[in-house]
């Protein structure tokens, strides 16, 4: 990827991440802000216009440039971080609700989030999460991944206070959210975390549709401290549910606006029947548990194998692997047994 003198985007195919405010329906503006990392380039927000003020769906990640980034573009259509009076999250992860936390500690903004994250957060805020990561990836048979990542990290330093905070209010189910000049529906949609929204805006016929269905990439499964017990048969379920509802236009959280929700999600139900069956066939081939499973299919468009991988993204990796094989379970395709701490695999 290229820049200008300018620092901006050459692109095409990431010119969605540049900075600023962009009309996408009548009182929306999408603002990209960054990430820490080249591989989810920038989260978008979306400050929705309303009679009280701003409402803004997700937050960004709670970093100096996000916040100086969102800052610039509120102002640039007239607003300040005064004028949010509300954060409706998508999901617990902190590329979406941790700048939230830091806002409303100045500005006092109120924080709703799906009550589905609530075992997550309780982690987050008392502990444990650490535990619950070990004990997955024994689960999936990864020795070789904890040794690398207590190589990587060590002994943790003391940690600064903590980007996380307990909303002020759980949406509880399927709920109308009333914002003076529209009405927003949340429907829950398990799956990339056990908590996840989306937000409908029938009136506008656009969908906020946060990491549940993304343009381009996959979302990852079952990424959370809580993690449930069959994440991607929550996933295609969601998507199935999603698909009784009106074809609306995606505002996703990563990518570019625009597009048929129903198409796209044609495309993400067929991608993982094709990946249900590619993860069948290695574990016909000798692959016992998650990690050898992982390490014999391919990974991203470009079809890497597993250490081609960073760290980070190998986890995810065999996380997903993990799924895809537990869903297969559930189907009656494949049997699971315990070896100790380590999940065994074997075709029925």
């Amino acid at each position: 990827m290229g820049r200008t003198a300018g620092g901006r985007v050459n692109d095409a195919r990431h010119a969605w991440t540049e900075p600023g405010a962009f009309e996408v329906a009548p009182g929306v503006h999408r603002i990209p802000l960054p990430l820490p990392n080249d591989g989810l380039r920038a989260v978008n927000v979306y400050a929705v216009e309303d009679s009280d003020g701003l409402v803004l769906i997700d937050s960004g990640w709670a970093l100096a440039d996000a916040r100086g980034q969102l800052e610039d573009a509120l102002g640039r259509i007239g607003h300040g971080f005064e004028d949010v009076q509300r954060f409706l999250v998508t999901h617990v992860h902190r590329d979406h609700y941790t700048l939230a936390v830091t806002l409303r500690r100045t500005f006092g903004s109120k924080i709703s989030l799906g009550a589905g994250e609530q075992p997550s957060m309780e982690l987050l805020l008392n502990g444990g999460q650490t535990d619950r990561e070990v004990q997955r990836l024994q689960r999936w048979g990864a020795d070789q991944l904890m040794a690398e990542l207590a190589e990587a990290y060590g002994e943790e330093p003391e940690k600064p206070r903590s980007p996380y905070e307990a909303p002020d209010e759980w949406i509880e189910g399927k709920v109308e959210i009333p914002l003076g000049s529209r009405t927003l529906l949340a429907v829950p949609t398990p799956g990339h975390t056990r908590g996840h929204v989306v937000f409908m805006d029938a009136d506008a016929q656009v969908l906020f549709s946060g990491d549940h269905i993304l343009p381009h990439i996959t979302p990852s499964i079952g990424v959370e401290p809580a993690r449930p017990e069959l994440p991607l048969g929550d996933f295609l379920d969601s998507l199935r549910l999603m698909q009784s509802y009106p074809d609306l236009r995606m505002l996703p959280a990563h990518g570019p606006v625009g597009g048929s929700t129903h198409a796209r999600i044609g495309e993400l139900l067929d991608h993982h029947e094709q990946r249900l069956a590619q993860t069948l066939e290695v574990v016909r081939d000798g692959a016992g548990t998650a990690y050898e499973a992982a390490l014999r299919l391919g990974w991203t468009r470009r079809e890497k194998k597993l250490p081609e991988l960073d760290l980070f993204n190998r986890v995810l990796a065999v996380g997903e692997t993990s799924a895809h094989l537990d869903l297969l379970v559930e189907r009656g395709q494949l049997s699971a047994t315990q070896n100790g701490a380590v999940t065994e695999y074997a075709v029925r």
